[in-house]
């Protein structure tokens, strides 16, 4: 079926200015059918992309649509109406693209609705992102569907007006969770769930029979609903992989310093490989605590992956860079296994680092790790220092040394032996490098 440009996005293309029309028409590939595996998580056969819309008038043809995703075109009146003005009362943060406002939905607003909280995402004018990334994010969330990615319900595009709503994630992003100050900490479980999903999200969309890059894989970038499962939003620097024969895409270097993989900064090359560096760094950050850029610590300890990777492979350095709020509350085998995978998705060698498959295959069992307090496996210092005695006193310093440590340790578990393993848990950085 046929449809007009204007009827797929009522109203988007009448008032928009030439500099922001969609780059030079593309004719679209003939559709091919989608193996049957992949159909389950999409709502087409062959997924359309930005490329594929016509800057020329309103009369030009698309050869696919959207129809099916079941994606709502809301007017800028109803989504006053769902936040009350886009009210301070309704204010949930901002990003890149730009405010966002809760609101609620329900058949009331339009029949047919299920009723439920919304996230109201209102593009800035001014801001770093623009129609093209809003269009980017229609496009891709209008047509995909994974428990993995935010789901998109719908949009709103009058006159100069750019709006997306989402699902409402209660929990917020993950870059607040693990950032945010005078709050309780992560446990250890919930942060390699969080990782898990957010892994599964990427190997969903590099597998595509269309692939996708996320391109701007980072913690504010994965949000978090009640139960701590991770869904990917803000596709708006998202970009379709290679295909075929070819090996990458050739593109402008946007995403986030810290997080983009260094041969793409250095070439351009796009590949899913770059969005393995990027999920390397996330870990990294989950492991430590630690922001990917952090120009208020000590210059050597500013860029997290320079600072942390060389340390990754010894199991003492890496209790030294565990995240202290954790208080020690960890599984040692669980981190071991985490530091090696974060050590292997940050290999300067792209074609070294595992697919995303082979990440959410690695990451699975360590759900399942307990919390439990390392102070139980590490304090091993008085049957070492009765070893260095009977040797004639070799190693004394480090015997003693050991001593210190397991006498803290043991304090240490003393005072949080009740603490449960279950407890309840932008710096801005740029989007153009």
């Amino acid at each position: 079926m046929k449809i007009k440009l204007d009827s797929l996005f009522p109203g988007c293309f009448k008032q928009m200015r030439p500099e922001t029309m969609p780059a030079t028409p593309m004719k679209p590939k003939k559709a091919e059918p989608a193996p049957a595996a992949k159909q389950t998580a999409s709502f087409h056969q062959r997924r359309i992309s930005a490329s594929d819309f016509s800057s020329s008038a309103l009369s030009e043809d698309l050869s696919i649509s959207l129809a099916g995703s079941n994606i709502h075109a809301f007017t800028l009146q109803e989504l006053r109406v769902i936040t009350q003005s886009f009210s301070s009362a309704n204010f949930i943060g901002e990003g890149g693209f730009g405010p966002v406002h809760k609101g609620f939905i329900d058949d009331r607003l339009r029949p047919g609705l299920k009723a439920q909280p919304v996230a109201v995402k209102l593009l800035d004018l001014d801001g770093s992102q623009g129609h093209r990334e809003w269009l980017t994010e229609v496009i891709f969330l209008g047509q995909l569907r994974h428990p993995h990615l935010v789901k998109l319900i719908g949009y709103c595009c009058e006159e100069e007006h750019r709006l997306l709503v989402y699902e409402y994630m209660p929990r917020g992003s993950l870059e607040n969770q693990l950032f945010r100050r005078y709050s309780a900490s992560l446990p250890w479980s919930t942060r390699m769930k969080i990782a898990l999903g957010a892994a599964k999200g990427l190997a969903f969309l590099h597998e595509a029979e269309k692939p996708v890059i996320f391109r701007d894989f980072k913690g504010s970038n994965i949000l978090l609903d009640s139960d701590y499962n991770a869904k990917l939003s803000d596709f708006g620097l998202a970009k379709d992989g290679p295909e075929g024969d070819d090996t990458h895409v050739s593109t402008r270097v946007m995403g986030t310093h810290g997080y983009a993989a260094p041969e793409y900064i250095m070439t351009g090359h796009l590949t899913p490989a770059s969005d393995v560096y990027s999920f390397g760094i996330v870990l990294l950050e989950l492991l430590t605590g630690r922001r990917a850029i952090d120009k208020t610590r000590p210059h050597r300890e500013q860029t997290l992956a320079d600072w942390a990777r060389p340390q990754l492979k010894d199991a003492r350095k890496l209790r030294r860079i565990i995240d202290p709020r954790l208080e020690g509350m960890y599984s040692e085998e669980g981190a071991q296994a985490a530091a090696m995978l974060a050590y292997d998705c940050l290999s300067h060698r792209s074609k070294s680092r595992p697919t995303m498959s082979a990440v959410v295959n690695t990451l699975e069992p360590l759900k399942d790790y307990k919390d439990v307090s390392m102070a139980t496996f590490i304090y091993t210092a008085p049957s070492v220092q009765k070893e260095a005695k009977k040797e004639g006193g070799k190693d004394q310093a480090a015997a003693g040394e050991d001593d210190r440590h397991g006498r803290h340790r043991q304090d240490h578990q003393q005072k949080h032996k009740v603490v449960s393993p279950n407890r309840s848990h932008l710096h801005h950085q740029g989007r153009s490098i």
